[in-house]
């Protein structure tokens, strides 16, 4: 497991990371979001061992990263594709990191081929893409074959095929028993990929839960309806005392989405009075929806309308 207990790092009087406590468990995907600036990279280095907390501890099956002696057997890393010397070839990359962690050459060679990078291990990585860089550090993660991997972002800048085969690397390495956390920004994918939530917001946890249990905590399910007779329909939703929005307005045509509200009470109610309808289904909640509302107090970073946009409590 990774361990995360009252984390906290100060860089002078800014505080990154402040009393985060967390565990990450084996057999599941969790994926670790939060805004630009929550403190996401901060946290996978103190685990690492890269960064020093200020107060706290981080440790990977009970131990701290920086006492292992062959790192590479017992965690896997990928923080950032593109801290590669691009006058390396692929193999050479990946050799000198076996070399280190007493891992041979053969096991260089599967991992290559795993990722797709068997044809360019010799090419110089200055000349690899975004994407094939993104390959060959997850390749390097990958290198010693350990129980724990941390990446993050590691489907930037892959190509639709990539994005596949990485979402099913996931899956099956969790389903070996292994202990996966990742960070991403791109929701959609999380929400294939994930089993388990960790969310912090700027530097303090949000949430630690489930993926299920997180959507139908943070987001508000909906019922979209149709009808050709919406001033027909309208009038039952306002006597019903029911929350909607008008989506579509037009004489012979409305569509409605009713929020907090059942698709069996609100058909019960049309076929009561009469009102045909065309559409009647419940619109799915979405992991981007409840993760911006639970974060909404906790974006530093806000663009455009939304940077003008009081928010929720303020």
């Amino acid at each position: 497991m990774i361990e995360v207990a009252s984390l906290t790092k100060h860089y002078g009087s800014r505080t990154a990371v402040s009393d985060l406590t967390f565990t990450v468990r084996p057999g599941r995907v969790t994926g670790f979001l939060g805004p630009n600036g929550a403190g996401k990279s901060t946290t996978m280095r103190m685990i690492l061992g890269l960064d020093r907390p200020t107060r706290g501890t981080a440790t990977v099956t009970g131990r701290r990263c920086a006492d292992f002696a062959d790192p590479l057997r017992e965690v896997g890393a990928l923080l950032d594709a593109g801290a590669i010397h691009g006058g390396r070839t692929a193999r050479n990359h990946l050799l000198q990191l076996a070399q280190s962690n007493r891992l041979t050459a053969a096991r260089v060679d599967e991992v290559l081929g795993l990722v797709g990078l068997a044809a360019a291990a010799n090419h110089r990585v200055k000349g690899f893409s975004l994407g094939m860089r993104q390959r060959l550090g997850i390749a390097a993660a990958l290198l010693g074959d350990p129980p724990v991997l941390i990446l993050d972002e590691p489907v930037n800048g892959l190509d639709p095929e990539g994005i596949h085969w990485i979402r099913h690397l996931l899956r099956d390495l969790a389903e070996e028993g292994r202990t996966v956390l990742v960070s991403s920004h791109l929701m959609s994918e999380m929400a294939l990929s994930a089993d388990h939530l960790i969310v912090i917001g700027k530097g303090r946890l949000l949430a630690d839960m489930p993926m299920a249990a997180f959507v139908d905590r943070y987001s508000r399910q909906a019922v979209r309806v149709a009808t050709p007779h919406p001033a027909d329909l309208e009038p039952l939703l306002k006597g019903a005392d029911l929350e909607y929005e008008v989506v579509e307005s037009a004489p012979d045509r409305g569509v409605f989405q009713v929020r907090d509200a059942r698709a069996a009470t609100i058909g019960d109610l049309a076929a009561g009075a009469g009102v045909p309808l065309h559409e009647l289904f419940t619109q799915r909640a979405s992991l981007e929806d409840a993760y911006l509302t639970l974060t909404a107090d906790s974006t530093e970073y806000r663009t455009g309308a939304d940077a003008q946009r009081p928010r929720d409590g303020a």
